[in-house]
C-alpha cells in the first residue's frame, strides 16, 4: 500500500510540474488533462500490441478502491479545508437559497434526471430499471465542492456568486449521499423505500452530522482557545478531521455534513477567538497545502480511471442528451427559487447563468458510481457518470471564467499566476 501511495504521489508531482511548466491550465484541470492523455496513450499502445505496460497500469489502478479512498479518506480533509475559509456571515445572507438547492433541489434533480435517464436508456435499448436510474440521478445531482472551490476562485467570480455556489456545494453532497444510500439500498438489497423511513434516515444522517460537527468543533475550539502553541493547534485541527469523520462513520451519521459544520465553526469562531495571528497563519497554510495536494491527487486519479472503465458507443448517445438535461434541470432548480426570492435578496445580474454553468460534477459522483455493487446495470451507470464528469470539468470548468467576464462587466480576470493556485 505504501509503494502504491509513493508511486501515485510521484506521478501527481510530475504531472503538476509539467502542467505548471508547459501546459499552464488551472492546476486541477491541468493534471487531469495530462492523466487523460496518458490513459489514451496507454490504450493506444495496448491496441498496437504493447499490452504489458497497460496491464501493469491497470493492475496498479485496480488495487486502489476509488470509492473508499475518496469517501472514507480524502473527502473529510477536502470539505473541512473548503469550509475553513468560508465567511459564515456572508453564507447566512443566502441561507434560504443555499438550503433549498442543497435539499429540495437535490431531490427534484434526482427525480428529473433519473426519469430522463430511464427514458434514454430505453430509447437506446440499454436495460436499466427505473430504481437504478434514480440511483444515477442521486449520484449525478450534487455539485462537487472539490471541483467547484478551486475552479470558481480561479475563474475570478465575484464574491457573492462564489459564496452561493460554494455554500451549496459544501452542503448538497451530504444530502445527496443520504438520498443515494436510500435508493441504492432499495435497488440492490431490496430494502423497502417508504416516505417515513426515508425522512427518518435523512433526519438521523443529516441532523446527526450537523450536531456532531457542532460538538466536535466546539470541543476543538475550547482546546485551541486554552493555549497559544501553533504546532498543537494544527494537530488539534487534524485530529478533529480524522477523529470526527471516523466517529461519524461509527455513529452512522453524515460525515461530510459534520466536517463542513466543524470547518465553519473553527474557520469563523475559532479563527476570531481561539487563534493568534501566528497560529492563523500556520493553520491556514497547513490546510491550504492539504487542499492543493489532495485535489491534485484526486484529479490525476479521475484521469487515469479511464483505463478501468469499459466503453461503448451507445453510452455517448445517452450521455450527450443527459448533459443538456442536467444543465436544464439545474437552470430550473436555481432560477425559479432565485426569482421567487428576488424581492428579499438582491442578486447580481448574470448570477443564474453563472451558477447553472458553474455547477460542476466531479469526484464524488465517480466515487459513488464506482461504489455500486457489481451488477449488469453498474457498467452503463459508471461509464455515463464518467463522461458527464469529464464534460463538466473540462468544458464547464475551462469556460466558466469567460462566462463570468461576459456576464459581470468590470470584474477583473484572474492573473495567470492565480489560475495555478
Amino acid at each position: 500500500m505504501l509503494n502504491i501511495a509513493a508511486l501515485f504521489i510521484t506521478i501527481t508531482a510530475l504531472f503538476s510540474w509539467f502542467n505548471y511548466r508547459f501546459v499552464r491550465l488551472p492546476a486541477t484541470i491541468g493534471v487531469m488533462v495530462i492523466a487523460l492523455v496518458m490513459s489514451l496513450a496507454l490504450i493506444g499502445l495496448d491496441h498496437l500490441g504493447f499490452t504489458y505496460i497497460t496491464d501493469l497500469t491497470e493492475q496498479w489502478l485496480g488495487s486502489i478502491n476509488f470509492n473508499a479512498l475518496l469517501m472514507d479518506g480524502m473527502l473529510s480533509f477536502l470539505l473541512f479545508a473548503g469550509a475553513l475559509h468560508v465567511d459564515i456571515d456572508k453564507l447566512k445572507r443566502y441561507r434560504y437559497s443555499i438550503g433549498f438547492l442543497a435539499s429540495i433541489g437535490v431531490v427534484v434533480s434526482t427525480l428529473a434526471i433519473g426519469s430522463a435517464a430511464w427514458w434514454l436508456f430505453a430509447t437506446f435499448h440499454i436495460e436499466v430499471p427505473y430504481l437504478f436510474c434514480l440511483v444515477f440521478g442521486a449520484l449525478i445531482s450534487p455539485t462537487d465542492p472539490i471541483a467547484v472551490l478551486g475552479i470558481m476562485q480561479s475563474a475570478g467570480a465575484p464574491e457573492d456568486m462564489e459564496i452561493k455556489i460554494v455554500g451549496e456545494s459544501l452542503f448538497n453532497d451530504g444530502v445527496a449521499v443520504v438520498v443515494f444510500t436510500l435508493l441504492a439500498g432499495a435497488a440492490t438489497a431490496g430494502e423497502q423505500l417508504t416516505a417515513t423511513h426515508s425522512l427518518m434516515l435523512f433526519a438521523e444522517e443529516a441532523g446527526g452530522g450537523l450536531l456532531l460537527g457542532l460538538v466536535m468543533g466546539y470541543i476543538a475550539y475550547q482546546m485551541m482557545k486554552s493555549i497559544d502553541q501553533y504546532q498543537v493547534e494544527v494537530l488539534i485541527s487534524l485530529a478533529l478531521v480524522l477523529g470526527g469523520y471516523a466517529l461519524a462513520t461509527w455513529l452512522e451519521v453524515s460525515g461530510p455534513i459534520a466536517m463542513v459544520i466543524a470547518g465553519l465553526f473553527i474557520g469563523n469562531r475559532g479563527r476570531e477567538h481561539a487563534m493568534s495571528d501566528n497560529t492563523r497563519r500556520y493553520v491556514d497554510g497547513f490546510w491550504e497545502l492539504i487542499d492543493e495536494i489532495l485535489n491534485a491527487v484526486l484529479f490525476v486519479l479521475i484521469g487515469l480511471e479511464l483505463l478501468l472503465i469499459p466503453f461503448e458507443g451507445s453510452y455517448l448517445l445517452v450521455a450527450g442528451p443527459l448533459i443538456v438535461i442536467i444543465l436544464a434541470v439545474r437552470l430550473v432548480t436555481i432560477g425559479l427559487p432565485m426569482m421567487a426570492m428576488r424581492q428579499w435578496v438582491d442578486y447580481r445580474r448574470g448570477t443564474i447563468r453563472v451558477l447553472t454553468w458553474g455547477g460542476l460534477r466531479g469526484g464524488i459522483s465517480v466515487a459513488l458510481a464506482l461504489g455500486l455493487p457489481e451488477s449488469e446495470y453498474r457498467e452503463p451507470i459508471v461509464m455515463i457518470t464518467y463522461i458527464i464528469v469529464l464534460f463538466s470539468i473540462l468544458v464547464q470548468g475551462l469556460t466558466i471564467g469567460k462566462l463570468v467576464a461576459h456576464v459581470v462587466p468590470g470584474v477583473d480576470k484572474p492573473s495567470e499566476e492565480s489560475k495555478h493556485h
